[in-house]
């Protein structure tokens, strides 16, 4: 294959590409205007208000004390969308995650759609068939991001050896500077690896040395600019927070733990279905031995080198996280259908008979499972006629798509991406916001303490756990009293709020507040959760 393509395809595939991402990003915001938050969205939609109530800085801010995990880019992306609606939302919050996923889209069809349409369409379906990137993609996720990123780094430098490219390398310098700006050291360090290996494998070791030092050069500098800002932000007490939760924090497993191999195996389910298929297309590859050149394989190849780095640089650390291997995730979309691409061996079409029959089935066994998950939650999952006829539609339209040569394969994949979507849009996130719902509970202690006002404490909620579900809801510079314990308890003064667990107020040993009825009760994050008002006594 020559390494230039004619102009006419090259400006057909942009076109082609930007379309893919438009249709891409309507898909990941639909339906999402002003979703109750819950979950992890809620520390960076707590960071966002807390922005849009005082403005811009360097970290973000929780209780108006700078927050030391992340610096503040992502939460400036939020508070510049919703400044316009002067609140922010669910849309304002995912959006920047959602164009994320939308130029990962555009990036896939990119690099393989020179090669062939069909491969460039099928690697997006197995990328949006991927079950962590659907729940990433409709939340707030840095991960998400940095795999863009890391894309968009591996696509440049390919790009220019396979597509003739220009060499742009003040953009790959500076989607680095964006990498660290948006997740840290790992963020300028993911994007550099996923690039070094592309020139590791193809032997170019001026390059590999050029770029890696370079990269080094920036990884120390941005380190520096980090603490530097650290210290201005919160002083020296602020910068060594920082250094625990951005550097040692990750290497010592003090922000999350898992065994060495935990990201080749877990994948299996977190990654499904591009992860499990990618390997299988791998091992079709290796068992089909030594072939003539093929630019399509070798790209498979640099896709499954940049991958394997991904996945043993994040297993060093200590802090091991389902999202944090994100970054590998387009590369094994691209293999997973890989056998879409080439004609031969009895492995690669036993591969692709797989696939067609999973992509087939999927609105059918999608609705085995809702008549499963509906025996668990029949309250919640009461109504789903509209999700069964849609379900049904699909199905009905992937068999007679399966049916004509000229729709197969492509007919069945998309049928399967539809019903997925469709499934976790109007199912799944409904059902998780029920589940897990903060924001009734939370609005109705607003609105007792409103009518009252008192300080509010919160006791046994945890200042960077449950507390942030709470206050998120409140939305308002109210800054309160952290307890843990019951002896916490004994000095507090009345008339105060107290938000607690139904197991915490059945623990308390207070008799002053034992002796209270809870003035509301609620569920709250999965737990049954009291409000008490602690009154002053009576003038004698």
């Amino acid at each position: 294959m020559n390494r230039a393509h004619p102009p006419l395809l090259n400006a057909t595939i942009r076109h082609q590409s930007l379309g893919l991402g438009l249709l891409a990003l309507v898909l990941f915001i639909v339906g999402n205007w002003h979703q109750a938050i819950i979950g992890f969205d809620s520390r960076f939609v707590l960071f966002a208000q807390e922005m849009l109530r005082h403005g811009p800085s360097f970290f973000p801010t929780t209780y108006g004390q700078p927050y030391a995990d992340y610096l503040a880019t992502s939460t400036l992306l939020t508070w510049v969308l919703s400044l316009p609606f002067g609140q922010v939302t669910s849309l304002t919050a995912w959006l920047p995650t959602a164009i994320a996923s939308a130029l990962i889209v555009t990036l896939v069809y990119r690099l393989t759609a020179p090669y062939s349409t069909r491969w460039g369409l099928l690697s997006i379906a197995m990328l949006l068939l991927s079950s962590t990137f659907i729940s990433e993609t409709r939340a707030v996720s840095l991960d998400q991001m940095l795999a863009a990123v890391a894309l968009a780094v591996f696509y440049l430098g390919y790009a220019h050896d396979h597509f003739g490219a220009a060499k742009r390398l003040h953009w790959l310098f500076l989607l680095l500077i964006i990498g660290f700006a948006i997740r840290g050291p790992i963020g300028l360090v993911i994007p550099t690896g996923v690039l070094c290996s592309y020139y590791l494998l193809n032997r170019q070791w001026r390059q590999l040395f050029t770029f890696g030092l370079i990269a080094l050069a920036l990884l120390a500098a941005c380190v520096g600019l980090l603490l530097l800002l650290a210290k201005l932000s919160g002083g020296e007490d602020f910068m060594q927070d920082v250094i625990r939760m951005q550097f040692l924090g990750r290497m010592d497993g003090t922000e999350g733990s898992g065994g060495v191999l935990y990201y080749f195996t877990s994948s299996i389910g977190n990654y499904a279905l591009a992860y499990p298929l990618a390997l299988l297309v791998l091992l079709a590859v290796v068992i089909g031995g030594r072939r003539a050149p093929d630019p399509a394989l070798q790209l498979v190849l640099y896709c499954a080198a940049a991958g394997l780095l991904v996945m043993l640089g994040l297993s060093v650390p200590q802090a091991k996280k389902a999202r944090y291997i994100l970054p590998m995730l387009p590369m094994a979309a691209i293999i997973a259908a890989y056998p879409f691409h080439v004609s031969q061996g009895r492995l690669f079409a036993w591969l692709r008979g797989l696939m067609l029959g999973v992509w087939t089935l999927l609105p059918a066994l999608l609705m085995i499972g809702l008549v499963v998950a509906r025996r668990r939650y029949p309250e919640q999952l009461s109504s789903l006629g509209l999700m069964f006829i849609v379900l049904g539609m699909l199905q009905v339209l992937a068999l007679l798509a399966v049916l004509k040569p000229r729709l197969r394969p492509l007919g069945p994949a998309f049928a399967a991406v539809l019903a997925l979507w469709s499934t976790y849009i109007i199912v799944v996130e409904p059902l998780e916001r029920s589940l897990y719902d903060t924001r009734t509970f939370s609005l109705a202690v607003k609105a007792q303490i409103m009518q009252q006002p008192a300080p509010v404490v919160l006791h046994g909620l945890g200042k960077d756990a449950k507390a942030i579900k709470f206050m998120v809801n409140f939305d308002c510079d109210k800054v309160p009293l952290f307890t843990q314990s019951s002896a916490d308890l004994a000095p507090l003064q009345a008339p105060a709020w107290l938000v607690m667990s139904a197991q915490a107020f059945s623990r308390l040993q207070d008799p002053r507040l034992r002796a209270l009825t809870p003035t509301l009760t609620g569920e709250f994050d999965k737990d049954p959760y009291v409000l008490l008002h602690l009154e002053k006594p009576a003038a004698p």
